[in-house]
C-alpha cells in the first residue's frame, strides 16, 4: 500500500445562487464574503483533514448551477466519492430541483454502486427570515432517498463544518470500498483541472 493520505473527491451541485461557493469558502478558508460572482464552470480546492486518525486530502469540486454548464457534468461527476446536494431554504424552486440534480449526477457520474452512493443534502441560508422550505419537508425527502440532511448558514458559519465532515467520512468509506478493494492500494481519485476558475462567493 502506498504511503500518503487518501484523496477523496467531494462535489457540490445545485441551482445557481444557493451558496455552494460560500459553503466551500467558509469550510476551506474560514471566511465569508458579501461580494457575489457566479462560478464559471467549476472551482477546485483541496483541504487536508484527519478522519479517525487517518490523513485525508479532500478534493472539493464546486460546480456552476446553470443550464449552460450541465454539459460539463460527466467529467466533473466521475470518480466522486460523495455528492453534496445544496439548496436555499428561502427558495422552494431550488429545493424542488434537488431530485433532478440527484438523477443527473447518478446518470452522468455513473458511480459503481448507485443504490448505495452517499448523498449529503445541505439547506443553506437559515440566517434568512423568508424561509420557504421547512426542516421537516427537507428531512422527509432525504429519508426517501436515503441521504443525510444538514441545514445551516455559510454566512453565520452554522453547521458548515459538520456537513463537510460527514460528507468526507461517507466519501472515505466509498474510497476504501471501491478504490482499495479493486486495486489493493491508494490511488489518485481524479486529476486536478489544468486551471482553477475564478472563485465566486455566492
Amino acid at each position: 500500500m502506498t504511503d500518503g493520505p487518501a484523496r477523496v473527491k467531494l462535489i457540490l451541485i445545485g441551482n445557481s445562487g444557493v451558496g455552494k461557493s460560500s459553503l466551500t469558502t467558509r469550510y476551506v478558508n474560514h471566511n465569508y464574503s458579501t461580494s457575489h460572482r457566479a462560478t464559471i464552470g467549476i472551482d477546485f480546492v483541496t483541504k487536508e483533514v484527519e478522519l479517525d486518525g487517518q490523513a485525508v486530502i479532500l478534493e472539493i469540486w464546486d460546480t456552476a448551477g446553470t443550464e449552460r454548464f450541465k454539459s460539463l457534468g460527466t467529467p466533473m461527476y466521475r470518480w466522486s466519492h460523495c455528492c453534496l446536494l445544496v439548496f436555499d431554504v428561502t427558495s422552494s424552486a431550488s429545493f424542488s430541483a434537488m431530485e433532478e440534480w440527484q438523477k443527473e449526477f447518478l446518470t452522468q457520474g455513473d458511480p459503481p454502486d448507485p443504490s448505495n452512493f452517499p448523498f449529503i443534502v445541505v439547506g443553506n441560508k437559515t440566517d434568512m427570515v423568508n424561509r420557504e422550505v421547512t426542516r421537516e419537508e427537507a428531512s422527509q425527502w432525504c429519508e426517501q432517498i436515503g441521504a443525510q440532511y444538514h441545514e445551516g448558514s455559510a454566512k453565520e458559519d452554522v453547521h458548515v463544518t459538520k456537513a463537510f465532515l460527514e460528507a468526507a467520512r461517507a466519501g472515505l468509506r466509498q474510497y476504501k470500498k471501491h478504490t482499495l478493494e479493486n486495486t489493493g492500494h491508494f490511488q489518485l481519485a481524479c486529476k486536478q483541472p489544468r486551471e482553477t476558475r475564478a472563485r465566486c462567493q455566492c
